[in-house]
């Protein structure tokens, strides 16, 4: 397995090489920064010095082998904006994101598995319709509306939690479910498709025929072998969730790693936006990794090649 995780990892370095060179350059497309950090008025000479400053004076390919050379070492430079380095900023935004990914991820599997096997075991009835209309709801509605919904029912009508900031588990629960409505109904909606397929198999059918009760055929047997593809989902989704947040995390004014992104990128804080994305996309390879891997431990059928 070791061979394994080895290989997989150098073949992520190209991407994760790509990455690198899109969010170098996709940053320096938004503008100048001195527009920005700098008065209107500010003379040629005070521009200069901030660009030799935040080595924005040099070519661009200097710059790109400079940057890369500096992430190499963990180094995004120093953000623009708070004249902090990069990567403090996003360590000490990151507990709050790994919060509210946690909380949804615990949400979206507490009341999605149950979900599914409940819509699965009683196929076609009321329960079943109404679970699959809800899941289907949940994943057309965009997050940011879902956010925008909630707010105004339960902060602005109803007045029971709060639509703002950290702290308190009140805090937490608009932004968790807000973020766990596209998860959630996709664990479901997976849950009982996968437990569906595995009622008709031969084992529990076997299982059936030796006389063990429904519930012990379903939840020793049937269940156990239908979580396999709903673990792995779920190992994906959460560097789909870490990219998520940013949409929550902004109508929520969450304190993380999202609305971080947002504000770097409205002052076009280039080392923020760099090291934000680059976190991203190797939280996103990482999650496929351990999917990968949970799979292989989970079903003795697939072998690590």
């Amino acid at each position: 397995m070791l061979g394994y995780v080895i290989r997989r990892i150098l073949y992520t370095l190209p991407s994760l090489f790509c990455i690198l060179v899109a969010c170098f350059l996709l940053t320096r497309l938004s503008g100048d920064p001195v527009d920005l950090f700098l008065p209107i008025d500010a003379s040629e000479e005070a521009r200069q010095a901030f660009r030799e400053q935040n080595g924005l004076d040099r070519p661009v390919v200097e710059q790109f082998f400079v940057f890369t050379e500096r992430v190499m070492r963990g180094d995004f430079g120093n953000s623009l904006r708070f004249q902090e380095p990069a990567v403090d900023l996003l360590v000490e935004r990151l507990p709050a994101t790994l919060e509210l990914a946690l909380a949804t991820l615990a949400l979206s599997v507490i009341i999605g598995i149950p979900a599914g096997i409940a819509s699965a075991y009683f196929r076609n009835s009321p329960l079943d319709f109404t679970v699959r209309g809800v899941t289907a709801f949940g994943q057309a509605v965009p997050t940011f509306y879902w956010g925008i919904l909630s707010i105004i029912i339960f902060s602005v009508w109803l007045r029971w939690l709060p639509s703002t900031g950290s702290g308190t588990i009140w805090h937490l629960i608009l932004p968790a479910t807000t973020l766990a409505s596209t998860m959630l109904a996709l664990v479901t909606r997976v849950m009982r498709s996968t437990l569906l397929e595995t009622i008709r198999q031969d084992y529990v059918r076997t299982a059936r025929a030796k006389g063990l009760g429904e519930m012990a055929v379903l939840l020793h047997h049937a269940v156990r072998n239908a979580l396999i593809p709903v673990v792995t989902i779920v190992a994906l989704q959460f560097g789909v969730l870490m990219g998520g947040v940013i949409v929550t995390e902004t109508v929520f004014a969450w304190p993380g790693v999202g609305r971080l992104a947002i504000q770097a990128i409205y002052a076009r804080d280039y080392p923020v936006v760099q090291a934000v994305v680059f976190f991203f996309a190797v939280i996103f390879v990482l999650s496929n990794l351990a999917a990968d891997l949970i799979h292989a431990v989970l079903d003795p059928r697939v072998r690590l090649r």
